[in-house]
């Protein structure tokens, strides 16, 4: 008969060990992710000494490669057009920005009179 080969010693591997292991270095990359946005969060709404001066009020695109900006510096709003060929001052408009008022919001119905409103509709 065939004479067996001694089998080789495998190592005991100590699964709970190596589980904490991977479980603690998953966690250890997570808190990185999340300490990096909150970083990334914290740097981005630094505001510089005397605040912002120049805002971007609106913007529109007239073709593919072309936009008309609406931009307010210094309090006087400026249009602006930027295309392929630059950047071009369209129109200075002079005296005080308006006040913009704020958009007051749709009433906002309850579900079943909304319900009762389409019913009636068909």
């Amino acid at each position: 008969m065939l004479a067996r080969a001694p089998m080789a010693s495998v190592p005991d591997i100590n699964v709970t060990g190596e589980l904490i292991r991977v479980v603690l270095s998953l966690g250890a990359i997570v808190a990185l992710i999340f300490a990096a946005g909150w970083l990334t969060r914290r740097l981005q709404s630094r505001q510089f000494v005397g605040g912002r001066r120049l805002r971007c009020i609106e913007t529109m695109s007239i073709s593919a490669r072309e936009r008309v900006l609406l931009i307010e510096a210094d309090g006087k709003r400026l249009l602006v057009g930027v295309g392929t060929g630059g950047v071009r001052a369209l129109h200075v408009y002079e005296g005080a920005v308006p006040v913009e008022a704020a958009p007051t919001p749709a009433p906002v119905l309850p579900f079943a009179e909304l319900l009762n409103r389409l019913g009636r509709k068909s």
